[in-house]
């Protein structure tokens, strides 16, 4: 079996985006290349066919790279055919309306503080991060060298995932974010009345942290 075909069943099987390290390593015996830069090589040479050959109209997949490494996905046009199959096949993330938010300004504005997250969305956001943690969106990346030193929040490898972005320069704008956003957890939004219903509920005068973080981006 040839080099490019064995990558493209290691891609194909690959649960999770796989890394130009762990092809090598798992087709090095196979392929009879015993020098590993010429390895690497054909191995990149080989994944550039594969890109190419599936980014044809006649392919309702292709192969993407995220999160550092490769997988398979498919294509924007077959988005609305397979959403609802696919949706079947992942356990569902349960968020409220606050946590999205908040996720939007943590993946905008990181590394960012609770106290910068909660003034930007005009209420208290400390209760929606323990929700993000957990469901491994974010995480901690260090403390702000203030009086106090805050942990700071950044999103994760797993938020990567989810949005299907290589890493966070690959962001789209905000209008485009939060219709993401909407494609991606509609049907797993946590129903009104299971919704916290502390301070992050309460009624607020400020805008939506949408139209906030634009305003700051255009200032």
């Amino acid at each position: 079996m040839s080099l490019k075909a064995n990558i493209e069943a290691i891609i194909y099987a690959a649960e999770t985006p796989i890394t130009i390290d762990q092809i090598i390593a798992l087709v090095k015996e196979s392929s009879g290349i015993s020098d590993g830069t010429e390895l690497r090589s054909q191995v990149m040479l080989a994944l550039g066919e594969l890109k190419a050959e599936y980014a044809v109209d006649a392919h309702g997949i292709e192969i993407r790279e995220v999160a550092n490494g490769y997988r398979m996905s498919t294509k924007p046009e077959q988005h609305d055919l397979v959403r609802s199959f696919a949706k079947s096949l992942k356990p569902p993330i349960r968020l409220s309306l606050q946590a999205l938010e908040t996720l939007a300004v943590i993946a905008y504005k990181q590394p960012i503080t609770v106290p910068e997250i909660s003034e930007i969305r005009g209420v208290d956001s400390s209760g929606v991060i323990a929700t993000l943690l957990d469901r491994k969106l974010i995480t901690t990346s260090g403390r702000k060298d203030v009086i106090g030193r805050p942990i700071l929040y950044k999103t994760t490898k797993e938020f990567l995932l989810r949005f299907g972005l290589k890493d966070v320069h690959e962001l789209p704008s905000m209008e485009e974010f939060e219709k993401l956003v909407a494609e991606s957890f509609q049907s797993d939004l946590l129903p009104a009345e299971m919704q916290p219903s502390k301070s992050d509920d309460s009624q607020s005068t400020e805008p939506p942290a949408g139209e906030r973080l634009e305003a700051e981006k255009t200032a």
